[in-house]
C-alpha cells in the first residue's frame, strides 16, 4: 500500500498517481469524455439531438446510484477494516508469545528459542501466501528446518499446520522445564488467538460480495455515464465534456475502489500491505528474543 504525507499539498492531492484510482479508470473516463465531444459535434454541426432528455432523469438515477455505491463501498471497506484488525491482532499476539517465551521458558536454549521464534514468523508468511494462493516455500525455508518445511508444505492448510507444530513444541518445552500449567495455558491462549486470526481471514477471503450484486452495479454505472452527455448537451453545451469527465471519474472511481478493497488480501495498490506486516513480525520477534536474522 502506498504511503502518503499527513499534510498533503494541493498539488499532491490533485495530481498524485501513486495510490490513486486514476490508472485503473482513465480509459473509461476518457471514453465518456470522447463520447461527450462526439455528441456535441453531432448536435451542433449535423443533426440536433432533440431526444427529450433533461436533468430530471439524470438526477434521479444519480441519486439512486450514489446510494447504491455508498452501500457497496461501506460493505467493502468493512471487509478491509476487519482484515486489518485481524492482522493487527496477529502482530500483537506474536509479541506476547515472544515475551512469554523469554519469561515462562527461561531455560530454553538458543537453538530451541530460534526454532520457536522461527515457527511463529513462518506462520505470518504462510498466512500471507495462504490468503493469496501463492507458494511460501522460499520464505518457509528461511525459518524452518527441512523436515518442518516438508511437513508444512504437505499440509492442506499450512498456517494451521504451523500452529499445531508450535503448540506441540511449546508443550514439550514446558514439560521439560516443569513450567506451571497455568503459564502453559496462557501460551496456548495466545496460540488459539492466532487460530482465530486464521479463521477470520479465511472467512473474509471465502465470502465475496455476491457476483450478481457487483454485476448489477457495474452495468448501472456504465449506463449512467453513457447517458450523461445526452442529458447535459442541451444544458451545458461545450462544458459537457468537463462535467461528464468529473462525474464519470467520481462514479467509475468509487466503483473501482470498491472492487479493490473487497478482497483486502490481494496485491492491488489499495489492498493491505501484508509484506510490511510480515516484516514487522520478523523485526519485533527477532528483537525481543535476541535472535539473529537467518541468511
Amino acid at each position: 500500500m502506498p504511503t502518503r504525507s499527513r499534510t498533503p499539498t494541493v498539488a499532491s492531492l490533485l495530481f498524485a498517481l501513486n495510490g490513486s484510482i486514476v490508472p485503473v479508470i482513465w480509459k473509461r473516463v476518457l471514453y465518456t469524455v470522447a463520447l461527450s465531444i462526439a455528441v456535441i459535434l453531432v448536435d451542433r454541426h449535423f443533426v440536433a439531438l432533440h431526444i427529450g432528455l433533461n436533468a430530471a432523469p439524470l438526477t434521479l438515477m444519480g441519486l439512486t446510484l450514489a446510494i447504491f455505491l455508498g452501500f457497496r463501498n461501506t460493505v467493502a471497506y468493512q471487509r478491509w477494516w476487519d482484515a486489518r484488525t485481524l492482522w493487527g491482532e496477529m502482530i500483537y499476539v506474536m509479541r506476547n508469545l515472544a515475551r512469554q517465551t523469554l519469561a515462562f521458558l527461561p531455560e530454553t536454549s538458543a537453538g530451541e528459542r530460534a526454532s520457536l521464534t522461527g515457527r511463529l514468523i513462518a506462520f505470518a508468511h504462510a498466512l500471507r501466501h495462504h490468503l493469496r494462493n501463492s507458494d511460501p516455500a522460499e520464505e518457509l525455508a528461511r525459518w524452518l528446518t527441512p523436515s518442518e518445511q516438508d511437513a508444512t508444505l504437505a499440509a492442506p492448510n499450512r498456517p494451521s499446520a504451523l500452529l499445531a507444530q508450535a503448540g506441540i513444541a511449546y508443550a514439550s518445552a514446558a514439560r521439560t522445564q516443569k513450567v506451571d500449567p497455568i503459564l502453559l495455558s496462557s501460551i496456548d491462549t495466545e496460540l488459539s488467538k492466532l487460530s482465530h486470526v486464521l479463521a477470520g481471514c479465511e472467512r473474509i477471503q471465502g465470502t465475496p460480495i455476491p457476483y450478481a450484486y457487483i454485476l448489477l452495479l457495474h452495468r448501472t454505472v456504465h449506463i449512467y455515464c453513457f447517458l450523461l452527455p445526452f442529458c447535459l448537451v442541451g444544458l451545458m453545451g461545450w462544458f459537457t465534456p468537463l462535467v461528464v469527465g468529473v462525474l464519470a471519474y467520481t462514479f467509475f472511481g468509487l466503483d473501482a475502489l470498491g472492487d479493490q478493497i473487497e478482497d483486502p488480501f490481494d496485491t492491488l495498490p489499495n489492498d493491505l500491505p501484508l509484506e510490511r506486516y510480515c516484516a514487522t513480525v520478523e523485526r519485533d520477534l527477532l528483537s525481543l528474543t535476541g535472535m539473529p536474522r537467518p541468511d
